[in-house]
């Protein structure tokens, strides 16, 4: 139940058999006696002997969260109210802290994420300049081996000429 269930629960005590409430796991409490019959939450007006100034019900932080997880306000005159109201204003804010962390842990594998497919293409791109080095390289063994050949040949070829310019 939420607080308002609790804040009625606190409220009705007054009217009715005292319900019992009880907290469960997980932070939820649990109304053990149901009231006999709410139309409307009963609120008690605030003494006005009390001067001290009602806590603020909702911290600035809270507009960002979800309708369903704001605090609802307590019933001021309520020590149980007022405690769960601050437990729940707690939990709200580690809430929004980890919402918080989580956002920035996303964005950061994001980063990360970026910088592996960065470096995955840069290894991959080596990898193609290694292969097109080896490559080039076979064929600069293969034109040079082609060069001494054609280099041979050709000597053969002059000596030859000069053996037939000087027997004619």
């Amino acid at each position: 139940f939420s607080i308002s269930v609790l804040c009625s629960a606190t409220s009705l005590a007054v009217l009715e058999d005292r319900p019992k409430v009880s907290k469960l796991a997980a932070g939820e409490w649990m109304l053990t006696q149901q009231p006999k019959s709410i139309t409307a939450p009963v609120e008690i007006p605030s003494s006005p002997l009390d001067d001290t100034p009602p806590e603020d019900p909702i911290p600035p932080v809270f507009p960002e969260l979800d309708q369903q997880l704001q605090p609802l306000p307590p019933c001021h005159e309520s020590p149980e109210s007022m405690q769960v109201f601050r437990q729940h204003c707690q939990l709200a804010e580690e809430y929004h802290e980890v919402k918080k962390e989580i956002a920035l842990l996303e964005e950061r594998k994001k980063e990360l994420i970026a910088k592996l497919d960065q470096a995955e293409k840069e290894k991959v791109d080596a990898a193609q300049l290694a292969q097109e080095y080896e490559a080039l390289m076979e064929e600069n063994r293969t034109l040079k081996l082609a060069q001494s050949q054609c280099v041979e040949q050709l000597e053969k070829l002059r000596i030859q000429y000069q053996k037939r310019q000087g027997s004619s």
